[in-house]
């Protein structure tokens, strides 16, 4: 496993890695990582020849900075759950400053999948996670990007995403769901 804090570093070594022929997994978290995360990774890993591991927690889907202050930060106790796995594997923790050079202003809205249930009690969450699902698409360019089923609305809302191409580069990622 290595760990790599940097866009351009990332995209140097997924280019090379690219150039022959590799597959790109893409595990996209916030840290905390548990057993529903082992799940994706280790099917993530069965799929593809390298597989990325984002860890970041995303301040433009919290619209309470407590939530965000509070929101566990366990990236020691995260590269160590995955340090022994097998194959190509890279953990990506960038910095705030690093995903969000300057403020990201792009809106997207999928009503009405982001206004009712959560979105209704969480307003700019699901833009939130677009922003940053659409920007780590565009970091990474995976050939599959992996999302648990536990929040099926997130769920829905990416599907979305991706199915209207709405963000850039995500034509050739093939999503996969898992429980």
């Amino acid at each position: 496993m290595k760990l790599v804090q940097t866009i351009k570093e990332l995209q140097s070594e997924l280019d090379a890695l690219r150039s022959e022929g590799k597959t790109i997994g893409l595990v996209p978290t916030m840290g905390a990582l548990h057993a529903g995360h082992a799940s994706l990774v280790k099917r993530a890993v069965a799929e593809n020849d390298v597989v990325v591991v984002s860890d970041f927690v995303n301040p433009t889907q919290f619209n309470d900075k407590n939530d965000l202050a509070k929101y566990p930060r366990t990236l020691d106790a995260d590269c160590e759950l995955f340090g022994k796995s097998r194959g190509g594997f890279c953990f990506f923790a960038p910095s705030v400053e690093e995903i969000y050079p300057e403020p990201d202003t792009r809106q997207f809205s999928y009503a009405p999948l982001d206004t009712v249930m959560e979105g209704r009690f969480r307003p700019g969450h699901f833009n939130g996670v677009c922003q940053i699902v659409s920007k780590l698409f565009m970091i990474v360019n995976p050939t599959r990007a992996y999302f648990g089923e536990k929040d099926f609305q997130q769920l829905a809302i990416i599907r979305e995403m991706v199915k209207t191409d709405r963000v850039q580069r995500t034509g050739n990622c093939r999503l996969s769901y898992c429980a």
